[in-house]
């Protein structure tokens, strides 16, 4: 343990503001995007956490963060994540709206929630299945589900129009 003498100064820390703190708190949609689509892309090409941290010189446990969007990815890492899983840069930007469009946000949120979805077992389970289909029964499943859907949205009306039942 380093000694200091009356007359030196202990170097300082930098003040903490709150304002840092609350910005690691939430994560930004395009960094939470890239990071969904980085996992949606690694699962897609069946390669572990730890391949993949190893295909990049980082942790399974940083992957994890990169695809949580806890943790920014750097342009050059994108580059090394692109090069390990074989596809282009731009796949971990596929489906982001065009930054100049007043709706943006939301639709990043909309595609954000359907990649979350996707990225699950379940999701990944639900799309394996569909597609062991015949296109002919694949369509008649996608109209079940939406009358389905199409039902309890119907069912859902009343309830949310009734002021005090």
């Amino acid at each position: 343990m380093k000694r200091y003498s009356a007359a030196q100064v202990r170097p300082s820390r930098p003040a903490r503001t709150e304002q840092p703190n609350v910005a690691r708190e939430s994560v930004h949609p395009v960094d939470r995007h890239v990071g969904q689509q980085i996992r949606m892309r690694r699962m897609q090409s069946n390669v572990s956490l730890g391949d993949l941290g190893a295909g990049i010189g980082v942790s399974l446990q940083q992957v994890q963060k990169y695809e949580s969007g806890k943790n920014r990815v750097s342009a050059s890492m994108l580059y090394e994540l692109a090069n390990c899983l074989k596809i282009p840069v731009s796949r971990f930007f596929e489906g982001l709206p065009d930054p100049e469009t007043t709706q943006g946000q939301q639709i990043i949120t909309e595609i954000d929630e359907k990649i979350a979805y996707i990225s699950t077992a379940e999701g990944r389970r639900l799309i394996d299945d569909v597609l062991l289909l015949s296109p002919r029964v694949r369509s008649r499943v996608v109209a079940l589900v939406s009358s389905i859907v199409d039902e309890e949205m119907e069912e859902q009306k009343p309830v949310g129009s009734s002021a005090g039942s």
